[in-house]
């Protein structure tokens, strides 16, 4: 007989499963029977048991018990026994969802073990105020989270967290002389604070890493540039300060988008012509092109409408490509009707939906030659609009008598009065003039200046 078979068949031998218990060996038989279920492919029967209020549940073999949701019960753990409530009553998960060893419930939470939580609880708060005392008094940059208190009050347990490495020896020896208890100080990270702690993120949810994250997955800013989002930190951060774990749920979308889906700067070639890619819209599948021979025209055209000549920006090593090479652009536009187009999950008007072809035709063709419209209004804007002349409005109106006929002859009789009202200005006094009129007679506007006195002069000589 091989080694291994009879270890299969030694007998666990009978252990107490509690204090109370004298030696049932019921738990050892519930942790056996949900190992040996689990290992043959089969469906495994659990319990959902949370041990703080709002805290991620666990799953425990219930064995025997009938359990319901809201019920106090006594669970084994890998630090003990431990008071929990139950989350979801009995039901079936599969082998890969279930962490084995498979631990079991121990029994339904009597009066006893209902005052015993309350006074852990009581003393979990104390011990919180003590720890805050004694941490200000040490001068220690950290900052307490929790205290926890085991549920035989063997230990008591504390959390916190600091930037650094943190000497807190003389604090423990402090803490054990003060509570009378064994002590443990546990630093953590600042997301395991918000999954303690818990709170509302900015979409007004509660934690994820509250709710229902198990563990913590790697978060880079890649993904952020991935999906198009803004790099601004207070909009793609958490409340914990780190980048917040939704961006890891749809990453694997975007990843799968982006590979059917041309980046930008590529040149591509679409129904319209061949063009380069502004701008891309991963969600809705399509692309936006700026026409090669008209810079001005932009077309919004969907993944599968493309041909993809160069993806991503030009490169100095890439070959030209020819200019006529255009495999969609040169073959006839074919327009697909309504019964030939693949079901989408999109809303469609009613009268829309109840269309024949030769209707969605006439339709199409309404919209297309109104979108031509449109184009050639937007290009008489851009270029400042249609010139009005008299020459269109006498092509626009050929038979009709255009009152403005007459103004041409009127501004050819302008010039001729013109020297006429200038005659006047020829007759101004020359230079020559105004020196003669200085050499005459003193004009009766013009005061003479009386002649200085010399010194000694008397006024009788003068």
């Amino acid at each position: 007989m091989d080694i291994d078979q009879e270890r299969n068949n030694q007998t666990m031998p009978e252990a107490p499963c509690c204090e109370d218990c004298a030696g049932c060996s019921g738990c050892a038989e519930n942790v056996s029977e949900a190992a040996e279920t689990a290992a043959s492919g089969r469906s495994v029967e659990v319990v959902d048991v949370m041990f703080r209020n709002g805290c991620k549940p666990y799953f425990f073999a219930p064995g025997e018990l009938q359990l319901h949701v809201g019920d106090a019960v006594i669970v084994d753990t890998a630090h003990g026994q431990e008071y929990g409530t139950v989350s979801a009553a009995n039901h079936a998960e599969p082998e890969e969802s279930v962490t084995q060893p498979l631990r079991a419930v121990l029994r339904r939470a009597t009066e006893k073990d209902e005052a015993i939580n309350a006074e852990n609880r009581k003393r979990e708060a104390e011990a919180f105020a003590v720890c805050l005392k004694k941490i200000e008094q040490h001068k220690l940059d950290m900052q307490l989270v929790s205290a926890e208190c085991a549920f035989d009050g063997s230990k008591l347990l504390f959390f916190f967290t600091a930037e650094g490495r943190v000497d807190f020896r003389d604090l423990v020896r402090d803490l054990a002389s003060t509570l009378h208890s064994r002590i443990e100080l546990r630093q953590i990270g600042v997301r395991d604070k918000a999954k303690m702690v818990g709170g509302l993120g900015i979409c007004g949810r509660p934690f994820c890493c509250r709710e229902f994250l198990e563990d913590f997955e790697p978060v880079s800013i890649k993904m952020a540039k991935t999906q198009s989002l803004s790099l601004n930190p207070t909009k793609i951060s958490g409340t914990c300060g780190r980048l917040m774990c939704c961006l890891k749920y749809e990453q694997e979308a975007y990843e799968s988008l982006l590979k059917t889906t041309p980046k930008a700067e590529s040149f591509v070639d679409t129904p319209d012509g061949r063009g380069t890619v502004t701008d891309v819209n991963l969600l809705a599948q399509t692309v936006r092109v700026r026409m090669e021979k008209e810079p001005d025209r932009f077309v919004t055209c969907r993944n599968d409408e493309l041909y993809v000549t160069r993806n991503g920006k030009a490169k100095k090593t890439d070959p030209p490509i020819p200019e006529d090479f255009a495999p969609i652009s040169s073959q006839p536009r074919r327009r697909r009707h309504l019964s030939e187009t693949e079901p989408k999950e999109e809303f469609v008007w009613a009268d829309e939906a109840l269309l024949t072809p030769e209707e969605a035709l006439q339709k199409e063709k309404a919209a297309e030659e109104e979108r031509n419209a449109s184009r050639s209004r937007s290009g008489r804007s851009r270029r400042g609009g249609r010139r009005r002349s008299g020459k269109s409005a006498e092509q626009a109106q050929p038979g009709a008598e255009q009152p403005r006929a007459e103004k041409p002859k009127v501004r050819a009789e302008k010039p001729k009065l013109r020297p006429e009202k200038a005659k006047p200005r020829a007759e101004k006094p020359q230079p020559a003039a105004q020196e003669q009129k200085s050499e005459g007679a003193p004009s009766a506007h013009r005061r003479r200046r009386p002649r200085r006195r010399k010194s000694g002069e008397s006024k009788e000589n003068s």
